[in-house]
C-alpha cells in the first residue's frame, strides 16, 4: 500500500527532488534549478555510504537494502534545509514509488521532477561522462528498478534529452505553476 501524496504546507518552502535513472542529468539539472531559483542543492551522490559507491563501482547494482540508509541521508537532509526556510532541490534517483514515499515521509509535498530518458541515451551518457563510480553496465538494472511516477504522485514530467536551460526554465515554470495552484 502507498502512503497517500500530501499537499505542502501554506508558506512551506520549495522542496523539489529531480529524479530519473543514472544519465538521464539529474545533478547538472538540479544544480542548475537550485542555482535558477536560489535553493539549496542536495547531491544525492555524496550521501551514499562507501559501501554503495564501491559496490556500484564494481558493477555490482544496489538493492533496496543498500538503498535504505542512503534514501534515509537524502531525505534528512531535504528536511533539514526546508525545516530552516530554506528552499531545497535534490538530485536522487527515487527510482521506486516506494522510495519516493520514504523521502515523502521527512517533508510532505516533496515535488518530484522525474527525467525522461530512454535506455541507450543513458548508457551513451553515463558512458562518456568521467570520475564517476556509476559504469554503464548498470544502466540495465536502473531501468528494471524504475516505477516511474503516476499521476497520483503529481510529478512534473520533462524530456532529458532537452538542453539544461530548457530543463530548467520549464522545470521552474511548472513549480511556480504548481505552488500558485496548491498555494
Amino acid at each position: 500500500m502507498t502512503a497517500p501524496i500530501q499537499k505542502p504546507a501554506a508558506g512551506a518552502p520549495l522542496a523539489a527532488v529531480v529524479m530519473g535513472v543514472a544519465g538521464s542529468g539529474k545533478s547538472v539539472v538540479g544544480m542548475a534549478l537550485a542555482e535558477a531559483l536560489h535553493c539549496k542543492i542536495v547531491e544525492g551522490d555524496q550521501l551514499h555510504p562507501p559501501e554503495n559507491v564501491e559496490r556500484m563501482a564494481s558493477g555490482l547494482p544496489l538493492n533496496d537494502e543498500y538503498r535504505e540508509g542512503w534514501l534515509e541521508a537524502v531525505g534528512r537532509a531535504i528536511a533539514s534545509h526546508a525545516a530552516r526556510g530554506e528552499g531545497v532541490v535534490a538530485a536522487c534517483s527515487a527510482l521506486k514509488r516506494g522510495y519516493r514515499d520514504r523521502l515523502r515521509a521527512h517533508w510532505p509535498g516533496l515535488v518530484f521532477i522525474y527525467l525522461m530518458i530512454d535506455k541507450n541515451r543513458a548508457r551513451e551518457r553515463v558512458a562518456t561522462r568521467r570520475g564517476h563510480f556509476m559504469p554503464a553496465s548498470l544502466i540495465d538494472s536502473q531501468f528494471a528498478d524504475l516505477e516511474p511516477p503516476t499521476d497520483e504522485e503529481g510529478a512534473i514530467f520533462l524530456d532529458a534529452t532537452r538542453p539544461v536551460e530548457e530543463l530548467v526554465a520549464a522545470a521552474a515554470a511548472k513549480l511556480a505553476a504548481k505552488a500558485a495552484v496548491e498555494g
